[in-house]
């Protein structure tokens, strides 16, 4: 099955041509129990092929368990993006990152290939306070129009400060995940499995929940 068409190839070269540096896919699946993987797999393979600045390395989950405890990967479908030094950015998407999402995957390939948008003074000054661990899980569905902004965020935030993790978990994929959490509406932002909003937030809210977790 192809993924992409020839119009859609040519855009997606065109936008990866903003890569400032090359940019590791590690895709982690498994054999067993992984209904999706072979079809993340295709996709990635795909999508990455449209710029000499993407590579992939294929890994197993169980295989390559200690990559997977490095990159704090739990699930599979799991995609890590590794810097030009192989370094882990702490961002993550657990499920395929098709549809509305791969408009977060393009956002977050150029932010990690070392062009990055810059934010305002007010909202770095907010993030550089953050010193605890913060883990960000944003529920998402692949038709969902307004959950990329939401992934995108998250993502930013992990990438502008070393304690925060951010993860995309495809509610669908992860259903027994999705139950955990109650998720019945999407975008659902859950921050250290205590915080939680729904909808495609300013960066503001998310940082106002974050600042929850920081007191004393």
């Amino acid at each position: 099955m192809k993924y992409l068409n020839e119009e859609v190839a040519k855009q997606l070269e065109e936008i990866f041509s903003g890569m400032k540096d090359d940019v590791t896919v590690a895709l982690f699946t498994k054999e067993d129990d992984c209904e999706s993987c072979e079809d993340t797999n295709d996709f990635i393979s795909e999508l990455i092929s449209v710029s000499p600045k993407l590579h992939l390395e294929n890994l197993d989950i169980d295989k390559d368990s200690d990559k997977a405890n490095e990159f704090e990967v739990l699930m599979a479908p799991s995609i890590v993006l590794l810097d030009k030094d192989k370094n882990y950015k702490r961002i993550k998407f657990n499920g395929v990152p098709s549809g509305h999402e791969i408009n977060s995957f393009i956002s977050s390939v150029i932010e990690v290939s070392g062009n990055s948008q810059k934010l305002s003074d007010e909202i770095q000054a907010r993030i550089e306070k953050i010193n605890k661990p913060v883990n960000i899980k944003v529920f998402v569905t692949l038709a969902c129009p307004h959950c990329a902004g939401a992934v995108q965020k998250a993502h930013k935030l992990a990438l502008e400060n070393p304690n925060i993790q951010a993860d995309m978990i495809e509610a669908q994929t992860f259903f027994d995940m999705s139950e955990e959490y109650n998720v019945s509406s999407v975008p659902k932002i859950v921050i250290n499995d205590e915080f939680e909003f729904v909808g495609n937030q300013p960066l503001e809210v998310f940082l106002d929940e974050i600042e929850k977790t920081q007191v004393a």
